[in-house]
């Protein structure tokens, strides 16, 4: 199991990443908005955690600035009827403390933001996560800095402009992919600027 990665960051696209190390092993990372945001730029120094997900059908790595945001991802996989791609788009719509504390208090429409998630599925989510995340409401490694919460307002923003969430958060992620985490009111300028 990979559960650390460090090199340098050599490519960053829309939600994926490429490391390579000091091997000279070059890993493809997937990561959420929140992540990709906070990450520096390319040719700089990183390391991610990383969940190591094997599937009869697929192997991927998806990565994580702190040991919080991982086990927070790891627990949402753990929920029936969570994959990798859900339990992504649910870290790229909330801060990973805003996520723990909607499910811990039963905030189904929070959790129905999230692109692919109805009443009856946050409802499903609640019941199986809230207890397993009470642990996390408190621990220090689940805190987002504030460059995740420009990104989110961003997305929130561009929604309200009317543009579906799975749009705005594309935006949002290319402009991330140009360069280092901007605040929002730029982020929303420059993802309008490419529509």
């Amino acid at each position: 199991m990979i559960s650390r990665l460090r090199g340098t960051l050599i490519a960053r696209q829309e939600g994926l990443v490429e490391i390579a190390t000091s091997g000279g092993v070059v890993y493809e990372v997937e990561v959420p908005l929140s992540v990709a945001e906070r990450l520096p730029g390319v040719d700089e120094e990183v390391e991610l955690r990383t969940v190591h997900v094997v599937r009869e059908d697929l192997a991927a790595l998806y990565g994580f600035m702190d040991g919080g945001e991982r086990l927070l991802f790891q627990r949402l996989l753990s929920a029936s009827g969570v994959g990798a791609k859900l339990a992504l788009a649910m870290l790229s719509t909330f801060p990973a403390t805003r996520l723990v504390r909607a499910l811990a208090e039963e905030d189904v429409a929070a959790l129905t933001q999230v692109s692919g998630i109805g009443k009856k599925t946050a409802e499903r989510l609640v019941l199986d996560l809230k207890d397993r995340v009470k642990d996390l409401e408190l621990a220090e490694g689940v805190e987002a800095g504030a460059p995740a919460q420009g990104a989110q307002a961003a997305v929130q923003a561009l929604t309200a402009l009317g543009m579906s969430f799975q749009e705005a958060d594309q935006a949002v992620r290319a402009v991330l992919a140009e360069g280092e985490g901007e605040d929002p009111d730029e982020l929303i300028r420059k993802a309008l600027a490419q529509r």
